[in-house]
């Protein structure tokens, strides 16, 4: 299945998910108006799962699952979730819920 033959909530969803994650990680200056000050300086995102759907009201809830390593810090697993509206011709995140999974399974 190409791009053009997923809904355009999924190609929007992963849109937005892979714009993320690119600025987050290389760039992360251009967030700051969403973030504040954040406490590292650098980061790497792998990604390992991410589902999009449509909601009402023109939105699209996006949840992303993978690894973060943040600084020198070990690698840890997230898991976030993101509410995307459509707002004119733009889309923006109105609702961001990011979790470490920090489980001691050992």
């Amino acid at each position: 299945m190409g791009v053009e033959d997923k809904p355009v909530w999924e190609q929007t969803g992963s849109s937005f998910i892979q714009n993320y994650y690119q600025l987050f990680d290389n760039d992360r200056i251009q967030l700051g108006a969403v973030y504040f000050n954040l406490p590292f300086q650098k980061t790497q995102h792998s990604i390992t799962a991410q589902d999009h759907q449509p909601m009402l009201d023109s939105c699209i809830i996006s949840t992303v699952e993978g690894q973060l390593k943040a600084n020198e810090d070990p690698i840890m697993w997230f898991h976030q979730m993101v509410l995307l509206k459509s707002i004119k011709v733009a889309w923006i995140c109105t609702n961001d819920m990011f979790r470490l999974a920090l489980h001691n399974l050992g």
